[in-house]
């Protein structure tokens, strides 16, 4: 390790976790232990991670994947996804859902209904679904749904809390797309960003039984219309789900990696949740206590929005938050990122502060305090410098944080 930088350290651990869970791999892997039956598969990929799955469908697949839909984020679909004629992609808005979400959702069930009454469908389906596509139930517009998804995101709810929610306002979540199948064939593959890898909470669960209940504090105005009870899709076949990445397997691969330095690594079995400021200061006071080594954690903290939010997302705030907690110590680094490459609604994965990280930023004129309170910690790492940007990764089992505490003479 002497000759390799703390954050060249951090960034390759990261990588590796990444790499572990690709959504191209995981579908192939899957598919090559799991034969499909011989003939024809039309093929639905659904998610930010949707066009990597896609792709691993087709390497296995063939010319047996006779058409494809994808729908995904503007900018996450590959170039041999946008130059494969089989396949038509349609991009989508996210976190908030919009227009393009509600032309994804006619494409969705427009490409079920033209399906033969014998086509065999094999869905993919990835984290960010519940924006991307969408039917609403009778009675709610865009206008709702942007409403709903602004009070909810906003909230500081957890996602499974969110979907529940989400779910009583769409034809399609809950279930409700396996309505849309009439009898036909389906498997579902699917890559977890929900703890405890419920499919009902992935994407919202289109193919799977509904969450039931609701979060407490909801406003009387969502209240109102989602109060009803949603039900099991009556006399709908169940979908079988099998699941081929998740946060586990990255956690797994990012403590191999770390391992591989000849560092001490120890993976925290206490999942990241909660407020993403309160979990940054957290844990940085547990690394700084930690003897010298590798200390990982997976999960997804929530951040409560001001009233006019700056720049960032949830793992910019718990990377502040550290950051502060750090200031002025110089054997500690800290990470924390997505693993869809994406923090909230900006472009940017995370970010990888260090004792330095609050001098640096202040020198620029920012105020660490003020970033945390307005939700605006992007603008002060990217005035100091700590932003991760990896483009869209190709999967989405939530967050990690991969912290790194050093002895003296460890680290060239």
């Amino acid at each position: 390790m002497a000759d390799t930088l703390p954050r060249d350290i951090l960034l390759a651990i990261y990588r590796a976790a990444l790499a572990r869970v690709d959504g191209r791999r995981a579908v192939a892997q899957w598919l090559r232990d799991h034969p499909l039956a011989a003939g024809a598969w039309r093929v639905i990929a659904l998610g930010k991670a949707a066009s990597a799955m896609m792709l691993g469908a087709r390497d296995i697949l063939g010319t047996r994947l006779t058409s494809g839909l994808v729908i995904t984020k503007d900018g996450h679909a590959d170039v041999e996804v946008e130059a494969d004629a089989h396949l038509a992609i349609h991009y989508a808005e996210h976190p908030w859902p919009g227009e393009g979400s509600l032309r994804a959702g006619r494409a969705l069930t427009e490409f079920i209904d033209v399906s033969p009454a014998d086509a065999r469908l094999l869905f993919l389906i990835s984290g960010g679904a519940s924006s991307l596509v969408e039917v609403p139930v009778e009675g709610v517009d865009l206008a709702f749904l942007r409403q709903a998804n602004d009070w909810l995101l906003a909230s500081g709810l957890a996602i499974d809390e969110v979907n529940r929610v989400r779910q009583r306002l769409s034809r399609l979540k809950g279930g409700g797309l396996r309505h849309y199948l009439d009898g036909r064939q389906a498997l579902a593959l699917v890559i977890s960003d929900v703890p405890g890898d419920d499919p009902r909470a992935i994407g919202s669960g289109p193919l799977a039984e509904p969450l039931p209940g609701l979060p407490a504090g909801l406003p009387d105005w969502l209240t109102a219309r989602v109060g009803s009870a949603l039900g099991a899709p009556d006399a709908v076949p169940a979908v079988p789900h099998h699941l081929v990445a998740s946060l586990e397997q990255a956690l797994v691969a990012a403590e191999a990696a770390a391992s591989a330095y000849g560092l001490r690594v120890v993976r925290m079995s206490e999942p990241l949740s909660g407020d993403a400021a309160l979990a940054g200061q957290t844990l940085a006071e547990v690394v700084c206590a930690a003897p010298p080594g590798i200390s990982l954690w997976g999960g997804e903290t929530t951040v409560a929005l001001p009233e006019a939010p700056g720049r960032g997302g949830r793992n910019q705030q718990l990377a502040l938050a550290a950051a502060r907690a750090l200031a002025g110590r110089d054997d500690c680094w800290f990470l924390s990122a997505g693993t869809d490459g994406t923090d909230g609604p900006t472009e940017d994965a995370g970010a990888l502060v260090d004792g330095g990280t609050v001098a640096r930023g202040r020198a620029q004129g920012l105020d660490p305090e003020a970033a945390l309170l307005g939700a605006d910690a992007g603008r002060f790492l990217e005035a100091s410098g700590d932003l991760i940007h990896t483009g869209p990764t190709g999967t989405n089992v939530t967050d990690l944080v991969i912290a790194l505490r050093i002895g003296h003479g460890e680290a060239g």
